[in-house]
């Protein structure tokens, strides 16, 4: 029976938010991938660990050594399923291989923070990316959640989203930190939040 790499959503950042399955393979591995952040927080002394970076060659490498001696299990953010180091995963290796945890991704927790239906809702990422513009343009009733970074943060996607036809006082709603002590949410304008101060890797909501 072939190693299997775990691919273990932790959820939004706080550990409050993982599940205990995910918790449970991630104490019990031997050989461990992550973000640098993720694990300080979670891998121990006696793990063998390889930290994901933008070198994305390197967890690929140990993942490649060490299913031959063991299970893997590869932490990653959120949710497995949402815009994560899985779809790199399965093209390096048969999908008999994965197995798969899912978590709460910030998506899901962002609009649960302001108690909103996200079935309706067009989900898109602006993480190291940049989505169609038709995706973008407004269109009655349309509800919009993003994914941001550094470059693409609350005051460039806003302006973006005027230039896609959205009203500049279409409100707009910036969640940061979220399931962290600091986390913020807060609602204001399209307009308003194309000329403040921008926000980096947050969630903005768009209704």
């Amino acid at each position: 029976m072939e190693n299997k790499i775990v691919v273990a959503g932790i959820g939004p950042g706080n550990e409050e938010f993982i599940t205990p399955a995910a918790l449970k393979k991630i104490r019990a591995a031997k050989f461990l991938v992550g973000g640098r952040r993720a694990l300080s927080e979670f891998s121990t002394a006696n793990q063998i660990t390889c930290a994901i970076t933008r070198d994305l060659d390197t967890p690929i490498n140990f993942i490649r050594q060490k299913i031959q001696l063991g299970e893997v299990v590869v932490m990653v953010s959120g949710d497995p399923g949402y815009y994560s180091i899985l779809d790199l995963l399965k093209k390096n290796f048969p999908p008999s291989m994965i197995e798969v945890i899912p978590s709460i991704s910030a998506m899901q927790l962002a609009f649960a923070k302001i108690a909103l239906s996200w079935h309706d809702a067009t989900l898109l990422s602006f993480h190291g990316r940049q989505p169609a513009r038709a995706a973008l343009e407004y269109s009655a009733g349309k509800i919009l959640g993003l994914l941001t970074d550094a470059e693409f943060n609350s005051a460039t996607i806003s302006k973006i989203l005027l230039d896609c036809g959205w009203d500049k006082n279409s409100s707009v709603t910036i969640c940061e930190k979220l399931s962290y002590p600091d986390e913020r949410i807060f609602t204001t304008t399209l307009d308003a939040a194309a000329n403040a101060e921008p926000v980096k890797h947050c969630i903005l909501i768009l209704r």
